[in-house]
């Protein structure tokens, strides 16, 4: 009696042990959401114009690349989105430096630019890298030469608010040289809202004939070094596309998504049979045990950045996971456009 008492108490502590883990690892779950109809497209929590572009477009018979780039367009020409295109957030020195890489899952092609300057739509130059030559990548005056030869006129992307959120940086925040964003608690209440940044854009879509693409495109971090590339150019970080198995896009901290290519990775456990969203949350669990350096971590030992990875599958389900939540993303789930909600690891609240 007493060794059945025993191995029952045994049980429990180590059941609650599980649970306590499991409800970390899988706080606030939700299951990969199934489609509604043939077409699905995924974008991240500023792209539902972008969906419900690509929607139509892929309706009307277009291919889903060329309806994920004309999605994420109207973000990159819209001024008020300040890390996308046109508005975006300038580098330390005022200028504004792009990124964005596209890949086409029928022909697994990919082209990306990086550090490309004064041209507003970085997507449509990566695909023409793709389409036009035999590379992937290209950067700074080379990508923007490039661009000029195609057509491309250069513009000034610093609009007045960017301008006056860089010039608020450079009289108040940038006394320390380490290039951080600053804490929101230390930016002034009426300076706050300016630096509500709405994020990167990535945008994937299964179109009527099975077929995959996607495309992320964006101004990258603040105020950065010149010539910083993150994640979001880099195939198999910022996007990764399998054509036989699905396609995967990330908005957030792309340096500790550049140390784990996590979009590939999620491709790979869609790969072994893992839905859309549990796949999301394995890399980012990943991510999290790698950020071991003492500048990625808050008091409490937790992150102190976010990562968001998006995924959808051959299937047309689809999923999103965060670090931090809630948070949500967009979708069109092959008939209805709106958000859906990320499963997340950690509250905001534990951020700070």
């Amino acid at each position: 009696m007493k060794r059945r008492l025993f191995l029952q108490n045994t049980f429990l502590t180590a059941l609650s042990g599980v649970v306590l883990k499991n409800k970390l690892l899988n706080a606030a779950p939700f299951s990969s959401f199934s489609p509604k109809g043939k077409v699905v497209v995924v974008s991240s929590s500023n792209g539902l114009r972008a969906t419900q572009k690509a929607a139509e477009m892929i309706l009307n018979g277009s291919d889903a690349l060329d309806a994920v780039i004309a999605g994420v367009n109207i973000v990159e020409e819209d001024p008020n989105d300040h890390s996308v295109g046109y508005g975006g957030l300038p580098n330390e020195e005022g200028v504004v430096e792009l990124d964005s890489c596209v890949m086409h899952g029928p022909t697994h092609n990919a082209g990306a630019v990086a550090a490309l300057r004064n041209i507003k739509n970085p997507s449509k130059v990566a695909r023409l890298v793709m389409e036009r030559t035999d590379h992937v990548l290209l950067v700074g005056q080379g990508a923007l030469k490039f661009a000029k030869a195609h057509g491309f006129k250069e513009e000034d992307l610093l609009t007045d608010e960017a301008r006056k959120i860089w010039l608020y940086w450079k009289e108040s925040l940038s006394d320390k040289d380490d290039w951080f964003l600053p804490p929101i608690d230390k930016i002034p209440e009426k300076y706050r809202k300016m630096f509500d940044i709405t994020g990167t854009i990535t945008c994937l879509g299964l179109d009527l004939n099975g077929n995959i693409s996607g495309v992320t495109t964006t101004s990258g971090l603040a105020f950065k070094i010149p010539g910083r590339v993150g994640d979001s150019p880099i195939i198999g970080a910022g996007l990764y596309v399998d054509n036989e198995v699905g396609a995967a896009g990330s908005t957030g901290r792309g340096e500790e998504n550049l140390k784990n290519l996590s979009t590939y990775q999620v491709v790979e456990y869609m790969r072994e049979g893992y839905s859309p969203e549990e796949a999301c949350k394995k890399v980012l669990k990943r991510v999290i045990d790698h950020a071991k350096l003492p500048n990625l971590k808050n008091k409490k030992g937790l992150p102190n950045f976010n990562l968001r990875l998006y995924a959808l599958n051959k299937k047309g389900e689809f999923g999103a996971a965060s670090i931090y939540g809630p948070a949500d993303f967009a979708a069109f789930d092959g008939k209805e456009n709106k958000k859906y909600p990320c499963a997340y690891f950690y509250e905001w609240k534990e951020m700070k």
